[in-house]
């Protein structure tokens, strides 16, 4: 089980996430939350996560609110500074798992958290994979062409978010940029990883991402 810790943003300020620790000189992950807040899924996948080997420090982006519905998540994510998160919270979680004793450091994140994975890819240098599951942040923020490290990205076909026609637009940017993303496509609605939510969660294709994530960080944070 991991436990609340403060880490130190660049600026100086503290931030709290989600630790869990895989161990000495384990390889180290920034989960990112949903739009729902730092909820107590995203703190069990953290601790699968650190069962699976790779020490997971979840930022608390809301400060320590948690929405009740999509309303309330739409109002929280709205509000919240991408600039900021990224570049102060996310890359202070970098920085904190570096100082730990992680070598190398991947981020990983679902819906918003899945766009600001995005975001981190471009924006924060030691980022060494990303993994983004259904979320693409505006372009003039983080250019997809511009991502740094190896990238998975897990999309549903269903989905009236992140629509297949913008996973299709996000492949398009990286590969005549050069880049050569591993984009998976899932026939199953936006937040079908949720088990939380039975109206969208799909175990099969889950599972499949799931499998595919930590092959992903294990080949790529090694």
């Amino acid at each position: 089980m991991g436990q609340m810790i403060e880490f130190s943003r660049p600026d100086g300020g503290k931030s709290a996430g989600w630790l869990a620790s895989a161990g000495a000189g384990a390889p180290g992950l920034v989960l990112i939350q949903e739009w729902w807040g730092l909820a107590p899924h995203i703190k069990n996948i953290a601790d699968r996560l650190a069962e699976a080997g790779i020490t997971t420090l979840a930022p608390d982006l809301y400060r320590g609110r948690l929405a009740s519905s999509a309303d309330e998540a739409s109002h929280l994510m709205n509000d919240l500074d991408f600039g900021d998160a990224t570049r102060q919270d996310l890359q202070g979680a970098v920085n904190h798992l570096n100082q730990l004793g992680s070598a190398k450091v991947g981020v990983m994140g679902y819906c918003m958290g899945g766009a600001l994975t995005i975001a981190a890819a471009v924006h924060v240098p030691q980022v060494a994979a990303a993994v983004c599951y259904y979320g693409i942040p505006p372009a003039e923020f983080a250019d997809p062409a511009k991502i740094k490290p190896p990238f998975l990205g897990h999309f549903a076909t269903r989905d009236d978010w992140c629509t297949p026609e913008k996973v299709q637009e996000l492949e398009t940017r990286m590969t005549g940029a050069g880049l050569h993303p591993q984009i998976h496509r899932y026939e199953a609605d936006h937040a079908f990883s949720n088990v939380t939510r039975p109206d969208v969660y799909d175990a099969k294709a889950a599972q499949l991402a799931w499998d595919r994530s930590l092959a992903f960080l294990k080949q790529h944070l090694a």
